[in-house]
C-alpha cells in the first residue's frame, strides 16, 4: 500500500458531499484509499525535486524569481494523487516553519513572488495565517503573494469574512484546486462570494485525473462553473508521476486532446493552461494542441525555460 493511503483524511462536508453523489461517483477514488496504488516505473515519493531543491526548510525555491513556502504540513483532505503525499500529515509529529525561511527570503532580492502552500494554509487560524502573511508582506522586494488552497472545495466553512478580510489587507492572490464539478456546491459558491465580494482575486487549478475528469464535457462544466462564481481557470496539470499515482494519469496526448476540444467549445476565459511540472524541478512546461515534443520509448522528453530537458513518463 501507499505510504500516502496510511494518511487518509477527510472533511465531514466532503464525506457528506461524497455520500450524496453516491457509492460509484468516481470523486470517491481521490481520497478514499483503493487497492490500485503499485508503484510504477518512473514514479517518485518527490517526483518535483522539491527536496533538492530546498535552501532551508519550509522552502523551495526552483525558478530564480519565485519560492514555494511551507505555512504548514496539515491539510484539510489528504488526495491520493497529491505530489506532497511523503509530507502531508506530518505537521502533528512537530514540524514548524523556522525564522531560516524569513532570513532567506531577506537576503536573496531576487525573490519577488512567494507561493504560501503546504499542507494547506487555510488550516491554520487566522492569527497564524495574519503573523505569516505580515512576515512575508514586509519584506520589500516581495511583490506578489499567492496562497495556495483546496479548503473552498472541501471546508467550504473556514471561508468566512474575517479570514477574507485577512487575505484582501495582504493582497492575496489565491490558487483554488477544484477537480470537479460535483464540487461546486452552494456552499463552495458562498465561499466564494465571500472572497471575491473582500476583494482577494482567484484562479484555479485541476489536475488531469484518468476516469474522475479527463473528456471535455466535465472540464467544460467545471471551468464555466468556476468562472460563474468568479475565480479564474488557471492550469490544467497533467498529474504528476508520485509513487503510486498511475491509476490517476492519463496520456500526454490524451490532455492535449482535451485541450483541442476545449478551444473550439468554451470562451477563451474559462481556458485554462495544460502543462506538465517537470520531474526533477525543471518547473511549469506548458503544452498547446499543436505542440512539439520528444517521445523516447515509455517517456515524453520535454524542454524547460532554460533549454534543460526533463523526462516524463507515458508508457505507450
Amino acid at each position: 500500500m501507499s505510504h500516502r493511503l496510511q494518511n487518509c483524511k477527510i472533511t465531514p462536508y466532503y464525506r457528506n458531499l461524497l455520500d450524496s453523489l453516491g457509492p460509484d461517483h468516481p470523486l470517491r477514488r481521490t481520497v478514499e484509499p483503493l487497492d490500485d496504488c503499485l508503484p510504477m516505473p518512473g514514479e517518485l515519493a518527490d517526483p518535483l525535486g522539491e527536496e533538492v531543491h530546498s535552501p532551508v526548510p519550509g522552502l523551495v525555491h526552483t525558478y530564480p524569481d519565485k519560492v514555494l513556502l511551507f505555512a504548514t504540513l496539515d491539510c484539510a483532505v489528504h488526495c491520493r494523487y497529491c505530489t506532497r503525499g511523503r509530507l502531508v500529515g506530518k505537521s502533528s509529529k512537530g514540524w514548524k516553519l523556522s525564522n531560516e525561511v524569513f532570513q532567506y527570503l531577506e537576503t536573496h532580492a531576487e525573490i519577488r513572488d512567494v507561493l504560501v502552500s503546504g499542507g494547506d494554509p487555510l488550516t491554520l487560524s487566522d492569527n497564524e495565517l495574519d503573523e505569516l502573511l505580515c512576515n512575508v508582506r514586509k519584506i520589500k522586494h516581495i511583490r506578489t503573494i499567492r496562497l495556495g488552497s483546496k479548503v473552498p472545495a472541501v471546508l467550504p466553512s473556514r471561508i468566512t469574512p474575517e479570514l477574507a478580510a485577512i487575505l484582501a489587507k495582504h493582497r492575496v492572490w489565491l490558487q483554488l484546486h477544484f477537480i470537479h464539478p460535483a464540487e461546486l456546491t452552494k456552499e463552495m459558491t458562498l465561499a466564494c462570494d465571500t472572497l471575491a465580494e473582500a476583494g482577494v482575486p482567484m484562479v484555479s487549478q485541476t489536475v488531469l485525473l484518468k476516469g474522475i475528469n479527463d473528456d471535455t464535457d466535465t472540464l467544460a462544466e467545471l471551468f464555466y462553473g468556476l468562472l460563474e462564481r468568479r475565480v479564474k481557470p488557471y492550469y490544467l496539470f497533467q498529474c504528476d508521476p508520485v509513487v503510486g499515482s498511475s491509476s490517476f494519469r492519463t496520456s500526454v496526448e490524451k490532455g492535449l486532446q482535451i485541450m483541442r476540444e476545449l478551444q473550439g467549445r468554451i470562451s477563451g476565459l474559462a481556458m485554462p493552461t495544460f502543462a506538465i511540472d517537470a520531474p526533477g524541478g525543471g518547473g511549469k512546461i506548458s503544452l498547446l494542441p499543436n505542440s512539439q515534443f520528444r517521445r523516447e520509448g515509455n517517456e515524453i522528453v520535454l524542454t524547460n525555460y532554460e533549454g534543460k530537458e526533463y523526462r516524463y513518463p507515458d508508457p505507450e
